[in-house]
């Protein structure tokens, strides 16, 4: 999932659409027990199929509950609305719908509200930025195709059996299937979201511990508690009001002025003093976040066999550990591979897989670059979000670095975008013309997840558009194999693919990090780096 930005919240004027209320202290907001938050507008209408991004996936994830869900604090796939998940193959998967749960508007969750959400999903026809995830079900060539109009409307791989029950037949083996089913894509839809979609777009209906109340773009959404939810993790707060700030450092003085309860992202600039200003209500713990640069593949430039020298070149013009330790203070460590440490060695973390590709060595660097022709264009440009102060600080430390390894201090510029939904929206429509941000908060935690989103042909969030027929065949391989173990290292093979093409350049493992007032009690992150709003206590 694609990296998130703050975006900001105007003091504490209230927009159009909210109930009024006096200013200071979080819980002028909806009342007594309502919590506010730091947040950013989505990329994108929040339909499950349709969210690939952070912000839009902290509220889905409130919102809604699917077959499995992580735990907050190992990431581990648990059942939630899964009574089960048979298979003897790893190809036919059965599974029993827990029986009683229903949605927020009194509808009963079905084996058919998944299946109608997941054929919504897959479907070419409704344009989906999740519908790759759904592409190991069997007859999704059918319903999704590379080319041409669509020869079918559902997936010949889903079929209902019951009230309660469903099968799913992949294309192929692959093993770790239903732990991916705990991600937003596959959460299950209600009947009013086929037959009044504008209405259910206006407010979606989920079925998981909150219920969305009023949305007023650019200002606020607001989100209460569902008491009459049937899971194991209701919400032990009143509500949420997730507030927009188009700057993180406004955020984080509106916490330390009792306007704003949690900011979940603290900048750069504040770290220094973080521990003494919030006397100790910190938090910064390992995240599954890993941040790039990536490059635009479409463009020629970027495509040849010198472009690959060059952008090995610039990764060992980048001084990780500098930047690291003097911006970031301890929240980032330098990769040293294109996974996450929080997946640990069994799960497919390899520390120091990148090798001497990843050191800061400014000599080999401009060798590099020089007998790859130089840098394409003449001068690098590193695209990125700026309603952030940490983007455009660590944007301008890495072409600092890369300016002063080459001796040119002009060899590198930051080309910053106002607002993430922009940013996004222009890597989207393939306006990249030199490397760009491209943070990836893991969607669960496997290495599968690492790599294939990113990297595989067509795949979902290849926004670059990288291609290379091995580590697709590796890929393909590793998502066939049963035994983990084995899984694992062809997972790791296929990473080393990426790693000799320098495919993207591993800048540093990113901690989450989250400050907040005496308000609050309960707060934490998840492996994810969202807080666990569910379990936060107000008062």
């Amino acid at each position: 999932m694609r990296g998130g930005t703050r975006v900001r919240w105007a003091g504490c004027a209230v927009a159009a659409g909210l109930m009024a209320t006096a200013c200071g202290g979080g819980a002028g907001f909806g009342g007594p027990g309502v919590m506010t938050s730091s947040w950013s507008d989505p990329q994108n209408p929040l339909e499950p199929s349709n969210t690939n991004e952070v912000q839009g996936g902290k509220v889905l994830d409130m919102v809604f509950r699917g077959l499995k869900r992580y735990d907050p604090r190992t990431g581990k796939a648990q059942n939630m609305l899964a009574e089960r998940i048979d298979t003897t193959d790893s190809r036919h998967f059965t599974v029993t719908v827990r029986n009683g749960w229903r949605f927020s508007n009194g509808e009963p969750v079905t084996a058919r509200s998944f299946v109608d959400a997941w054929n919504y999903g897959a479907s070419l026809r409704n344009n989906q930025k999740n519908a790759y995830f759904f592409g190991y079900i069997e007859g999704y060539g059918q319903v999704h195709p590379d080319s041409g109009a669509q020869t079918a409307d559902t997936l010949s791989g889903l079929r209902v059996t019951g009230p309660r029950t469903f099968t799913v037949t992949l294309s192929q083996k692959f093993s770790s299937f239903p732990d991916t089913l705990g991600y937003v894509a596959y959460a299950p839809l209600p009947r009013t979201f086929f037959t009044d979609h504008a209405a259910w777009l206006s407010r979606p209906v989920g079925n998981g511990p909150y219920q969305i109340e009023s949305y007023t773009k650019g200002s606020a959404m607001n989100l209460k508690r569902w008491d009459a939810y049937p899971g194991p993790d209701p919400a032990r707060n009143v509500g949420v009001t997730l507030l927009v700030y188009t700057d993180s450092n406004t955020a984080y003085t509106d916490v330390l002025a009792g306007n704003l309860d949690l900011v979940d992202d603290v900048p750069a600039s504040q770290l220094k003093n973080v521990e003494t200003d919030l006397n100790g209500r910190y938090i910064n713990t390992p995240a599954g976040i890993l941040q790039t640069l990536a490059f635009p593949y479409y463009d020629p430039k970027w495509n040849t066999s010198g472009a690959r020298k060059v952008r090995t070149g610039l990764s060992m013009a980048i001084n990780r550990r500098q930047i690291t330790e003097t911006i970031f203070r301890g929240t980032r460590t330098p990769a040293t591979d294109w996974t996450s440490p929080v997946l640990g060695t069994a799960g497919g973390y390899r520390p120091g897989l990148c090798g001497h590709a990843c050191d800061y060595d400014p000599a080999q660097a401009r060798r590099l670059i020089e007998e790859g022709g130089g840098i394409p264009g003449g001068r690098l440009t590193i695209t990125y979000n700026a309603d952030t102060g940490s983007h455009r600080q660590w944007v301008d430390a890495v072409c600092n670095s890369i300016n002063n390894a080459l001796g040119d201090d002009r060899a590198c510029v930051g080309n910053p975008v106002g607002t993430f939904a922009d940013f996004r929206n222009q890597i989207t429509q393939h306006k990249m013309t030199g490397p760009f941000r491209a943070g990836w908060q893991m969607d669960y935690p496997l290495i599968q997840n690492f790599l294939q989103p990113l990297y595989y042909t067509g795949a979902s969030s290849n926004d670059g558009k990288w291609s290379d027929k091995r580590f697709d065949r590796l890929v393909d391989r590793a998502n066939a194999e049963t035994a983990q173990p084995t899984a694992v290292r062809l997972f790791q093979q296929a990473e080393k693919v990426v790693r000799d093409n320098m495919a993207a350049i591993p800048l540093w493992y990113q901690n989450g990090s989250a400050g907040y007032t005496a308000r609050l009690s309960h707060v934490a992150l998840n492996p994810f780096s969202v807080p666990v709003y569910n379990e936060i206590k107000v008062g």
